[in-house]
């Protein structure tokens, strides 16, 4: 298992990125977890960082301490910061193919991305919805015991919640909720509170599609025709789910002790406890890859990009949740 410090990739070069990573560095350098920056040095250098150019992962030790260690690859077109901008596609994807290669290679523990436009991407030819897809087929080849993500997981505090649909539209949510959808998101999602969180025997939560978890098929059928089913069939894996619950009362405080990571259904259902619980400290983390990864949760902030307004905070704790599951696999 390798031990080398994560790879961070830089993101938008437009965006706020540059900025995050500065003060992430800044409050980590002296006791935090050690990261090496894939992307361009001189964004970096401009927004006030401390940088160091460096080779290989191998050399981070000997600078975290005082510098930003850096393997610079340039950005392709000159960056207006605050503008998205198709020409940089090709160095947004660069820099994540590198740090997901020195994760497959060993020499990173782990990826950290920062946050990336996805409409200039899109205008590039970039055909995968996001970072989590992308990554999931750049790993694709690789060997891996168990059942298989991409699983998208939001967690802040004490809260954990993985998504068995993410950017769909609402209206296509209940015909995308299958057995099979459900089943195989709740065995990642058991698999890596044990493999990364260090979970012996994981408690998951699920939470119903319908008010009142369909209240007995009166309010809709999903939990009665999809869910229960699911549930059942999980159980007799040995997983340990609940039946479906009224999503309504499945996250305050005292519930949350209930569980160690809560199944939701659609995006908003699962972003919005994780949001509201801490809104400036969530992380987003892909499970059931052969590589660790993790990212903040927000969007690249064009508008407030080079005002020096950023907050590192998410990044910060992608950071360190990151480091946690890699030590977790190691441990293993």
């Amino acid at each position: 298992m390798p031990t080398g410090p994560l790879a961070l990739s830089l993101g938008d070069p437009g965006g706020i990125g540059p900025e995050i990573i500065v003060g992430a560095w800044q409050r980590l350098k002296r006791d935090g977890p050690r990261f090496v920056v894939v992307g361009d040095a001189d964004l970096i250098r401009q927004v006030g960082g401390f940088v160091t150019r460096i080779d290989t992962p191998g050399q981070v030790d000997a600078v975290f301490a005082h510098a930003i260690p850096v393997l610079h690859q340039p950005v392709a077109a000159p960056v207006e910061v605050g503008v998205p901008d198709p020409a940089q596609a090709a160095s947004v994807i660069g820099w994540i193919e590198a740090a997901v290669s020195l994760a497959l290679s060993g020499a990173a523990s782990g990826v950290v991305t920062c946050p990336i436009a996805k409409a200039p991407l899109y205008a590039a030819g970039f055909r995968f919805p996001g970072h989590t897809e992308f990554i999931a087929e750049l790993t694709a080849s690789i060997p891996w015991a168990g059942a298989r993500g991409p699983v998208m997981m939001l967690t802040a505090e004490d809260l954990r919640v993985c998504l068995v649909t993410i950017h769909v539209p609402l209206h296509e949510v209940p015909g995308l909720v299958t057995i099979d959808r459900v089943v195989q998101t709740a065995r990642v999602a058991d698999q890596a509170m044990r493999r990364d969180f260090g979970i012996n025997r994981p408690r998951l939560a699920l939470a119903g599609l319908n008010p009142h978890a369909g209240e007995a098929g009166t309010l809709g059928v999903e939990e009665r025709d999809v869910l229960v089913p699911a549930v059942e069939h999980l159980r007799s894996e040995g997983i340990d789910i609940s039946l479906p619950l009224p999503a309504d009362t499945m996250f305050h405080a005292e519930a949350r002790r209930r569980y160690d990571a809560a199944i939701c259904l659609y995006h908003d259902q699962g972003l919005i406890p994780v949001k509201t619980l801490d809104f400036w400290g969530g992380v987003n983390a892909t499970l059931g890859l052969p590589v660790i990864r993790t990212s903040p949760d927000h969007g690249v902030g064009f508008d407030i990009a080079g005002q020096g307004v950023a907050r590192p905070d998410s990044l910060i704790a992608a950071i360190r949740l990151a480091a946690d599951m890699a030590g977790n696999r190691a441990r293993q």
